[in-house]
């Protein structure tokens, strides 16, 4: 597949993007915890028979707070990597054509700063109107260190399944979900509007990097992306522990053995689609390990129904 689009482009689109954090929280601009935050697609509250229709909102907002809290726990990797590959760019002399790429790769992580102030905001006022302590896995400092420390094709494989994830859960279950709070889609609409030119522009950055490396540094790198999934599953587990605690926090309630099980059981797949599942199994985030290896892409896309 060729792309119709080159980093010229991925950065004049960024420029037309112009919203600043001040603009979409603090203020008027709060919360309504009177309605969900997370499509149900997601959220997956429904099947837990032993919850009302009031606890199962409050587990909503348990599980938004956590979609929200990992998008900036994520982009605490994803920033350093993209300031590293525009270094190169910056301290040597470029090349023809080089002056976009390296603009663009500061753009990107200009926004992806932005971005976690964004949702560092947001997870300080879901807690001073929450009311109840939600964690969250980390330290994020630690996830940075693990993920970074694997080769770079792992990690921009890792970081365009997160981009085409947070266009599909928008534009697939968020944007037309009238039930959703505003305010909270309204994050999640302007925080999809940069990472879709994120993807694209990290879909040119993935296939650079393939392309200067060897079949066996090929193989290496998406068995490397395929480990970092499972290094997230083993934190998904733990993020479902901590929603249930929270959720017992919450509503005062203490849930017996067998309903904690269902709890962990159901809501651990829940979270896996969210986080896992929806990324790799996009249709786009696929062409490119398509293009780099077509076994490889085979071989994630049978991984797929363990993430569903």
């Amino acid at each position: 597949m060729t792309y119709q689009y080159s980093f010229k482009d991925c950065l004049q689109r960024a420029e037309r993007i112009t919203w600043r954090v001040e603009d979409l929280i603090g203020g008027d601009k709060t919360l309504d915890f009177s309605r969900p935050f997370l499509p149900e697609t997601f959220a997956r509250t429904e099947a837990l028979s032993f919850l009302n229709a009031a606890e199962k909102r409050t587990l909503n907002h348990i599980r938004g707070h956590a979609y929200l809290a990992m998008f900036g726990l994520v982009e605490e990797f994803i920033l350093p990597f993209m300031l590293a590959h525009a270094r190169p760019l910056i301290i040597k002399p470029m090349h023809a054509g080089d002056d976009y790429k390296a603009r663009a790769f500061l753009e990107f992580a200009s926004e992806e700063a932005k971005h976690i102030h964004l949702f560092r905001s947001f997870r300080r006022d879901f807690i001073e109107n929450f009311g109840v302590q939600c964690d969250v896995i980390g330290p994020a400092e630690d996830i940075s260190a693990h993920v970074l420390a694997q080769p770079p094709l792992s990690v921009a494989l890792l970081t365009l399944q997160i981009e085409w994830m947070s266009q599909a859960h928008y534009l697939g279950s968020a944007k037309d979900d009238d039930a959703l709070d505003p305010q909270f889609k309204s994050l999640l609409l302007h925080h999809w509007m940069e990472e879709h030119q994120h993807a694209q522009l990290d879909a040119l950055m993935t296939l650079s990097i393939a392309e200067a490396l060897s079949p066996a540094e090929v193989e290496a790198g998406i068995d490397g992306y395929i480990a970092l999934g499972g290094f997230f599953d083993a934190g998904l587990k733990q993020q479902t522990a901590f929603d249930l605690d929270a959720l017992q926090r919450a509503t005062g309630r203490s849930f017996s053995d067998s309903e904690r099980d269902v709890f962990m059981t159901q809501q651990l797949q829940a979270n896996r689609w969210t986080y896992l599942g929806s990324g790799m199994s996009h249709p786009r985030f696929l062409e490119v390990v398509e293009q780099i290896s077509p076994d490889k892409r085979r071989e994630i896309e049978a991984l797929v129904p363990t993430f569903s």
